[in-house]
């Protein structure tokens, strides 16, 4: 085809230097078009990595949601020293940039807040979006693990009586159930604020080869504040249309027919009604009755009422109370 082009010796030379020239322009817009390409991803990657951290005005935002109720200052010191994976005394970006991703978690959350609580399993280290927590032994309160296939097949009653078959000594179950009072304590009005249980059920508890309670799911346990705005003016039908998780649940207000803001039950409720069973099964006779009693004080608990705080204090003091004076000298506890 190039030689049709140029039938004739005296055009040879003119259509070489033309085909020169637009070798030559191609090769320039190539390297032009390769310079901007790289230059662009350059840039792109730079920026984009500096909008992966939080700017000052998301900082404040998420941070202060538990500040405002304590002492944001400590909050921040202790962001910073768990940040700092490699114990250096810096934060490097991408140190930075993984706290950051992981501080969405409630649960990642809750470990570096509470990280000096009993109860809380210890953070043993984090990278990227992933974090490793310490092994727990038992990973239910009680209960058997079952097939699923045989799962189908087995009444949900039946089920939970079978459970309470499986589980330590009376002595253990109480040392346990302390621990479980004792982590509400830590949770309620903490100095970052208030956090409320929203799955409290037996497969999110678990305890170690010393019968200490060790929470082994905490991803629905979220500060007050987030989910007030979370469920605030959601549209409603009834009350059955305001609950997060399994058992946050707030009313619907009919005249508006939105979700209130307020949780109706507090969480030592919950957790005296997931240890009813537990602890009235086998419990001895000289304190089953006050036992009793006591737990149905318990569940009959309710945020909206008067001196809820000071009737909280008191039927978790009184709880803990009766089951150490009941264990403190046996070999099981």
């Amino acid at each position: 085809m190039a030689r049709s082009l140029c039938p004739g010796a005296w055009l040879r030379k003119p259509c070489y230097l033309q085909a020169r020239f637009s070798y030559v322009r191609m090769k320039y817009l190539f390297f032009s078009w390769l310079a901007v390409f790289v230059g662009s991803w350059i840039i792109y990657v730079q920026y984009s990595t500096y909008t992966e951290l939080c700017r000052g005005k998301d900082c404040k935002k998420i941070i202060a949601k538990l500040g405002d109720q304590g002492n944001l200052s400590e909050l921040v010191n202790l962001i910073l020293t768990v940040a700092d994976g490699d114990k250096d005394g810096q934060v490097s970006l991408g140190e930075a940039k993984s706290t950051w991703a992981l501080l969405q978690l409630n649960e990642f959350l809750l470990m570096v807040i509470l990280q000096d609580k009993e109860h809380t399993p210890k953070l043993m280290g984090f990278c990227g979006d992933l974090y490793v927590m310490e092994s727990v032994e038992y990973t239910s309160l009680y209960g058997i693990s079952l097939p699923w296939v045989i799962e189908l097949f087995i009444p949900s009653g039946f089920r939970r009586s079978m459970d309470q078959l499986f589980t330590p000594s009376w002595p253990r179950k109480a040392k346990i159930a302390i621990g479980l009072l004792e982590f509400v304590e830590d949770v309620f009005h903490g100095p970052y604020g208030n956090f409320l249980m929203c799955d409290t059920s037996a497969k999110n508890l678990g305890y170690n080869d010393k019968y200490d309670l060790k929470m082994v799911d905490m991803r629905k346990i979220v500060p007050e504040t987030n989910l007030k705005e979370l469920i605030k003016d959601r549209h409603c039908e009834s009350d059955l249309d305001c609950v997060y998780g399994t058992d946050c649940r707030t009313s619907c207000d009919q005249s508006t027919m939105k979700c209130t803001s307020e949780v109706i039950q507090p969480n030592l409720a919950k957790a005296c009604q997931l240890l009813k069973d537990y602890l009235l099964r086998g419990a001895p006779s000289e304190i089953r009755e006050e036992l009793e009693k006591q737990l149905y004080s318990c569940i009959a608990l309710k945020v909206t009422a008067n001196q809820m705080e000071m009737e909280h204090s008191l039927i978790l003091n009184n709880l803990k109370t009766l089951l150490w004076k009941k264990i403190s000298y046996t070999n099981d506890s």
